[in-house]
């Protein structure tokens, strides 16, 4: 277990990049983030845009490391503008595709199995600045399937890459 923080969390009901990234996000909520999130078992989290969907079951929750925003760009960068969910401070989270994780904020651990990288899109050079979809380039997050059921809270939290044979309680 590594201790890492959770610096934001973002549910966002609504779709805000659809379109042209020149003719700006769609509206929706001034601001869509929370300060707890309910995680449901392969269907991602409660309120969010891809919810139950079964497009995005294998990708419903995206883990960013808050070390990738790009500052140099955008010092202000925070998930309003990279649309992921979980916003982390002190872990890698961009090296662990094909890993099962788990982020225990102190209500029991919540599993997820890390699919596939998040790839950033020309929006981000939009919402951010010229040049952040270049700079996100392999550190945009990664695209997550909840493997169980809990709560995410931001604030410190226990981080850890889930052994192969590990069927825990956590286990899904």
């Amino acid at each position: 277990m590594i201790r890492v923080e959770v610096v934001q969390l973002l549910v966002s009901p609504a779709h805000r990049y659809a379109g042209r990234p020149a003719d700006g996000p769609s509206p929706g909520p001034d601001d869509e983030r929370v300060e707890s999130v309910e995680v449901r078992r392969h269907l991602g989290l409660v309120g969010d845009r891809y919810y139950a969907r079964p497009a995005h079951r294998d990708a419903s929750v995206t883990l960013m490391a808050e070390e990738n925003l790009p500052r140099a760009i955008a010092p202000w960068a925070d998930l309003r503008h990279t649309r992921r969910n979980v916003l982390l401070r002190g872990v890698d989270v961009d090296a662990l595709v094909g890993a099962t994780v788990e982020l225990d904020c102190g209500s029991g651990p919540v599993r997820f199995a890390v699919n596939r990288p998040a790839r950033p899109c020309a929006w981000m050079d939009a919402t951010l600045g010229p040049g952040a979809q270049r700079a996100l380039r392999g550190g945009g997050g990664v695209r997550c399937t909840p493997l169980s059921d809990g709560i995410l809270t931001v604030g410190g939290a226990a981080f850890r890459v889930v052994p192969a044979d590990d069927d825990g309680p956590a286990g899904g």
